[in-house]
Formats: structure tokens, sequence, C-alpha cells
């Protein structure tokens, strides 16, 4: 093998080890059953990461769907969306930010979730890094060096402000497992572009010019 081959086998190792992560970590931030279970026991036993594997050994023990929605539903100590971390952004520039991001690269992931929902966005993370190490099995460098492009610009533009606020918020939760996924999050995303927001509950804003704000309360 030369050492470009060399190179690009590297990167492709990384790429996979790195998606199954996201996976992981995407998995953990989304409602508990049964299949999820098993799901997160099998990713765990596929990547080298000690915090994501204490995250999804301490999940089997400890995830209900009762606590889920305790913690992410309705008046919860952590708000899931990135909606209830934004600092007047528009809520449909949000969406359609979001959604445009997920048709370009045909991401249609099988969940109930909103697409702001960490789970959703972090799922997204770690698809890109599928769709860039599928690039350069292909040959199609150019693709695989846009695509890690918008990796990186959806991690900036968007994870970075959920990340922060919702792992200091999971500290406090009471769940182990939750608290080492924000954690890992965070740990993956770099520094948000704003100041980040306290959690709240989202709720809908008049600007001057009359149009609909994200706000907080």
């Amino acid at each position: 093998m030369n050492p470009q081959s060399m190179k690009t086998q590297t990167r492709k190792d990384r790429l996979l080890n790195e998606a199954a992560k996201w996976r992981l970590i995407s998995l953990l931030f989304d409602r508990p059953t049964e299949v999820w279970r098993k799901h997160v026991a099998e990713l765990a036993s596929s990547i080298g990461d000690e915090t994501l594997k204490l995250a999804a050994e301490t999940a089997q023990k400890e995830a209900t769907e009762g606590l889920y929605h305790s913690i992410f539903g309705p008046g919860g100590p952590a708000p899931a969306r990135e909606v209830s971390y934004c600092r007047l952004v528009q809520l449909g520039q949000l969406l359609s930010e979001l959604a445009g991001y997920y048709d370009a690269f045909a991401y249609s992931p099988h969940t109930s979730e909103v697409i702001d929902h960490v789970s959703v966005e972090a799922g997204f993370i770690g698809y890109l890094r599928l769709k860039e190490a599928y690039a350069l099995d292909c040959g199609e460098t150019e693709h695989a060096d846009v695509t890690a492009e918008a990796a990186e610009r959806f991690l900036s533009e968007h994870l970075s402000r959920i990340a922060k606020p919702l792992a200091d918020a999971l500290k406090e939760s009471g769940s182990l497992y939750l608290a080492l996924a924000g954690s890992a999050l965070l740990s993956r995303t770099g520094p948000p572009k704003d100041k980040p927001v306290r959690p709240g509950l989202p709720i809908l804003q008049d600007s001057e010019d009359g149009s609909l704000h994200c706000g907080e309360i």
C-alpha cells in the first residue's frame, strides 16, 4: 500500500470509529425502549471511548421512558431542542437551516423527535462521517471534503449551541448516563459561536419588525 493509500485508509478508519461514537451519543439522547437498549449495548461494545462505554452500561440499568420525559419533557431541567438555547434566531429560519442540511445529504432518520432535537442533530454528524468514509472508499475525495466541511460547519453553527448548557444542566439532573452523554457531546463540539443561554422553555417573541423570534422563559 502506497503512502497516499495508507493515509486514506487511516482517515476512513477514523471516520468509521467517529460515526459509531456519534451514533451512540445520538441514541443516548433518544427515548429508551427495549430495542434501544439492544442497539446501545451493541454500539458500546464496538468503540473504545470509556465515557461512552460507561454511559451505555449505566443506561441499561438507569434509563426509563419516565426518566427521559422528566428530564427532557416540558418543564424538565434539560431541554433537548436547539430552539431552547437560541438567542434572537427566527424559529422558522432555524428549522429551515436544519432541513436544508438534512435534505442536501439525504438524511432521513427513523425517529419521532423533531429535527432540532439533540439526538437528531448528533445522529446527523454520525451520518456525515459515514458519508465521508463512503466517498473516500469510492475515490471521491472532493465529495468527502465537502461532507467534512459541512459536518464541521454544522457542529459550529448548531450542536455547539446546545452542548455546553445541556451538559451543565444534565450534571444536575440526577441521571448519570445522561450526564456522561452530555459530557461526551460537549467534548466533541468545540466552543459555541455565540454566548450560550441558560436552558429554558422556548417561547415566541415579537420583534420590532413584527417577525417572531426564539426566546426563553
